[in-house]
C-alpha cells in the first residue's frame, strides 16, 4: 500500500476512488498505532486554515452581558469539532474599522465567516461577498446573496404585542434591542408596529425607546418612558436582558408588574422564568441558530449543495405572569 494511498484516506480526502477494504485497512493501522493526524501538516495539504471565524458585531462591553454567547459557542462547536476544525472569536467594535477581518479573509487565515448580529452600515460585508468569501450571517440583511441563518424577527415582535392587545392593552409602549442600525432591531420594532396597525391602534412615536442591548439601557430607556408625558398600560421590550432593567425601573417608580404595567420580553434568556414575575417572552432558538449555521458553513467548504441560502427557524410564544393570566378590561376603562 502506497503512503499517498494512506495520506488520502487519513485525510479524508473526497473524490478519490479508495475501495471500502482498503480505507478499513489503513484505519485498523492508524488505530493500532495510536496515529494522530499532525494539523499543520493538513492543512498544508488541504490549503485550509481549518479555523472558522465567529464575529460578533457588538461593543466590548456588550458581550459580557449576552447570554447567548456560550450556547451559540456551543452549537458551533458540536459541529465543528466533527470536522476537525476549529472556531476564532473576534469582536468588531461598531465605532472602529472593519478592514481588520477583511484582511482576516483575504490572508487565508481563516476559511470561512460566520457573522453574528449583522449591522446594516457594515460595508465589510459587501467586500466579503464580492470576494465569494464563504460567509454565513447569523441575522438577516437586505440586498445580500450571503447566507443567512436567522428567526423571523417582525413575526416574532408581531405575536408578542399582539398577545398584550388580546388581553385588552391599547396603550403600549416598546424599547427596541439595539439601535436601528441592527437588523433584527429594526424587525423587532417593525412587528410591534404591524401589530398595532392591524388592531386599528394608533402607534405613538412617544412611547417608543430605543436600547443598546444592556440591562443599563433598558432601565434608563424605562425611566424615559415613564416621565414622559404619554402613558402605557404595557410594554413591549425586545429583548430579554433589557426587560430585566425594565422591570428594576417599574419597580423604583412604585409600579406592580403586571398589575399597573404588563411586561413582554424577547429571546427566552435562562433567567426569565425566575424574574419576578415570571417573564413573558419568545423563545429564540439559539442552539439550533448556531447548529444550522455551522452546518451551512461545512456545506459552502465542502461544495456540497446548500438547500436554502436563508433558513428562518420557529419562535413561540412562552407565557408566564408578567401580563397577568386574564387582563381585568375594567381596570382599562377611563
Amino acid at each position: 500500500m502506497s503512503r499517498t494511498t494512506v495520506s488520502l484516506v487519513l485525510n479524508n480526502v473526497k473524490g478519490i476512488k479508495i475501495s471500502p477494504a482498503t480505507r478499513q485497512k489503513v484505519m485498523d493501522a492508524a488505530e493500532r498505532l495510536s496515529y494522530v493526524p499532525n494539523a499543520a501538516a493538513r492543512a498544508l495539504a488541504s490549503q485550509r486554515a481549518q479555523i472558522i471565524g465567529l464575529l460578533l458585531s457588538r461593543k466590548s462591553h456588550h458581550i459580557s452581558t449576552d447570554a447567548f454567547i456560550n450556547p451559540i459557542m456551543q452549537g458551533l462547536l458540536d459541529v465543528f469539532r466533527q470536522h476537525d476544525m476549529c472556531l476564532l472569536i473576534d469582536i468588531v467594535d461598531p465605532d472602529h474599522t472593519k478592514e481588520a477581518y477583511i484582511q482576516l479573509a483575504r490572508a487565508k487565515r481563516i476559511d470561512g465567516i460566520l457573522f453574528s448580529g449583522p449591522r446594516l452600515d457594515d460595508e465589510a460585508l459587501k467586500l466579503l461577498e464580492m470576494d465569494g468569501f464563504p460567509t454565513v450571517l447569523i441575522g438577516q440583511l437586505p440586498d445580500t446573496k450571503l447566507c443567512m441563518v436567522d428567526i423571523d424577527n417582525c413575526a416574532a415582535a408581531k405575536s408578542a404585542v399582539a398577545h398584550l392587545i388580546r388581553l385588552g392593552h391599547r396603550q403600549i409602549a416598546c424599547i427596541t434591542n439595539a439601535q436601528l442600525t441592527y437588523s433584527a432591531a429594526v424587525e423587532r420594532l417593525r412587528g410591534y408596529q404591524c401589530a398595532l396597525e392591524e388592531a386599528g391602534i394608533a402607534c405613538d412615536p412617544a412611547l417608543v425607546r430605543y436600547g443598546d442591548f444592556t440591562i443599563e439601557s433598558g432601565y434608563e430607556q424605562m425611566c424615559s418612558l415613564l416621565a414622559g408625558q404619554a402613558k402605557f398600560t404595557a410594554a413591549f421590550v425586545a429583548s430579554d436582558t433589557l426587560a430585566l432593567g425594565a422591570r428594576a425601573a417599574l419597580g423604583e417608580h412604585g409600579l406592580s408588574v403586571p398589575q399597573d404595567v404588563a411586561l413582554v420580553g424577547f429571546d427566552d434568556l435562562p433567567f426569565a422564568r425566575y424574574m419576578d414575575p415570571p417573564l413573558t417572552t419568545v423563545h429564540l432558538p439559539v442552539s439550533d441558530l448556531a447548529r444550522r449555521a455551522s452546518e451551512v458553513m461545512i456545506a459552502l467548504l465542502s461544495g456540497d449543495p446548500i438547500p436554502c441560502d436563508r433558513i428562518i427557524l420557529d419562535t413561540e410564544l412562552i407565557i408566564r405572569e408578567s401580563c397577568g393570566v386574564s387582563y381585568a378590561s375594567t381596570s382599562l376603562q377611563g
